[in-house]
């Protein structure tokens, strides 16, 4: 069989369960066309539970520990994400792009990087420069991507569509009107309708450039590898008309166990709450805890909150929808992996939290997975333990190449095309730096099919649940007598951990 056309397509802090095919209440009408015609994993996991460390991983195969992108504001060594995916692929004939948000760096540093994604660098990156970075060949970068109003765009911007942006409209018209609110008068966290016409918006703009790239720039007589990588529904949650509107948010579901519950969980919840994070450079406390800390919510606010999350799904799935049908068009549709996932999830005020933290709840950790191409099976779904750590491997045993690093996933080959496999276990780590919370963690998780335990290895306190018995993770059974033979298979799971955890971590250079 000829090598296939590889399209992985991402979005950013997407819940597994908010799609079509998950929640009913969610219309998704593209992403569950994609389910119904290939293969979805229900107990897909993240490596880790923020974006840097995730997207290295995406990349290149390797665990958060083992790549040294430990926590965002680390950025990944080019010379082992050279030697992902996408570098390697590309040295096999592959023509690589990558059109959305990377996130491979930092964006808002101490001091000049390199990157093309530092805000001190750009001298080096102007109009005219796309790519290569990372392996990819072909970039175009959205680099803000989540905007905040305390945040304005840098100058020069950061990205081809900061530039864009910028560019809209008389007088940075763009800009203006993304900051205006259409419904005045909502008070949720970072939440409002935003002015910002569809046309403008960086959803739009990923879509585009992707169907241009697929159109224009690809050539017939080699495969492609493309990730587009849309920044929603991270927040802030500043989603367009009309989709802001798609969803009433008198109508929306709210979790069932939305107050904090802090006395029944291990020490690290509440001290990430209420720590003080420690940064060399107090004026730049504030973009640290913005992303990590949401006062709480009420009901109200609650609900406003989700209905523009999901408006913000709801308008990446338009935009997926216009990516494959311009695959169809090309004749492309049958030669071509189309792979759906995320960084990781999000919150979204369960057990009184928002957006993310050193929590691994099943609402961070758990990701979608959707895949449909050649050799795909139609219609089914794995609820084997897998991660997206195992996109890598499996993209290179689809195209015949040989991993070019000691990855630590597994191909998914098999479990894509029907074929039955066994898998015990999945991971997630992340050390979290004291800048980022007042407190130093070293968190280790091991997920199964019925079971997940995180282990934090400084304190050796942990928690420990029975997904089959307890999905909403109430009751925390770490040293549970009663749970003890579990605990010690997945403490071995855990100490089992394959490849080496790097001894040279870095200090994080920057804010993410």
């Amino acid at each position: 069989m000829a090598r296939p056309n590889i399209l992985l397509i991402t979005s950013d802090q997407q819940r597994a369960d908010c799609n079509g095919f998950e929640n009913p209440r969610i219309r998704t009408l593209h992403l569950d066309q994609l389910a119904r015609e290939g293969t979805r994993f229900s107990a897909n996991i993240t490596p880790n539970l923020v974006c840097q460390p995730s997207r290295a991983s995406i990349l290149t195969g390797l665990l958060p520990l083992t790549h040294g992108v430990w926590d965002n504001g680390v950025d990944l060594d080019p010379a082992v994400g050279e030697s992902g995916f996408a570098g390697t692929l590309a040295r096999t004939g592959y023509q690589t792009a990558f059109l959305g948000k990377a996130h491979f760096a930092t964006k808002s540093t101490f001091a000049p990087t390199g990157t093309p994604e530092c805000n001190k660098s750009q001298a080096r990156y102007g109009p005219g420069w796309l790519g290569p970075y990372m392996g990819f060949q072909h970039v175009e970068l959205t680099v803000l991507g989540h905007m905040h109003r305390t945040r304005p765009i840098e100058r020069p911007p950061v990205g081809h569509y900061e530039r864009w942006l910028i560019a809209r409209g008389a007088n940075e018209e763009g800009l203006k009107l993304w900051a205006q609110e259409t419904r005045p008068g909502t008070d949720a966290a970072q939440t409002w309708s935003s002015g910002l016409p569809v046309a403008w918006h960086n959803s739009t703009w990923i879509a585009d450039r992707t169907i241009a790239w697929l159109r224009e720039s690809r050539k017939p007589d080699a495969p492609f590898c493309a990730w587009a990588s849309f920044p929603d529904p991270h927040h802030a949650f500043d989603c367009p008309e009309p989709w802001s509107s798609l969803y009433d948010p008198k109508d929306m579901p709210l979790p069932v166990n939305r107050v904090r519950d802090l006395e029944r969980r291990p020490w690290w919840h509440k001290a990430v709450l209420e720590g003080a994070p420690q940064l060399a450079d107090p004026a730049l406390l504030k973009f640290r805890t913005e992303g990590s800390r949401v006062p709480e919510q009420s009901d109200r606010q609650l609900a406003e909150m989700t209905a523009n999350y999901y408006g913000m799904i709801s308008l990446i799935d338009h935009s997926v929808g216009r990516i494959l049908t311009t695959l169809s068009d090309l004749g492309l549709e049958r030669d071509t992996l189309v792979v759906y996932s995320t960084d990781h999830g999000e919150l979204l005020g369960n057990h009184g939290l928002y957006l993310k933290h050193p929590i691994p709840y099943e609402d961070l950790l758990r990701v979608t997975l959707v895949a449909r191409g050649p050799g795909v099976a139609a219609g089914r779904i794995v609820t084997e333990p897998v991660s997206t750590l195992d996109l890598a491997p499996t993209f290179y045993d689809l195209a015949g190449v040989p991993a070019p690093l000691a990855v630590q996933g597994r191909s998914l080959r098999k479990l894509l095309g029907g074929a039955p496999e066994t898998r015990d276990v999945a991971y997630s780590e992340w050390h979290v730096h004291p800048s980022r919370c007042g407190v130093g963690l070293q968190l280790r998780t091991v997920r199964t099919r019925t079971h997940k335990c995180t282990f934090d290895l400084g304190s050796g306190a942990g928690e420990l649940y029975d997904l089959a018995n307890d999905p909403a993770e109430m009751d925390n059974r770490y040293d549970d007598p009663g749970c003890a033979k579990v605990q010690k298979e997945l403490t071995d799971m855990m100490r089992a951990r394959p490849g080496a955890v790097r001894s040279d971590l870095a200090e994080p250079v920057g804010m993410s």
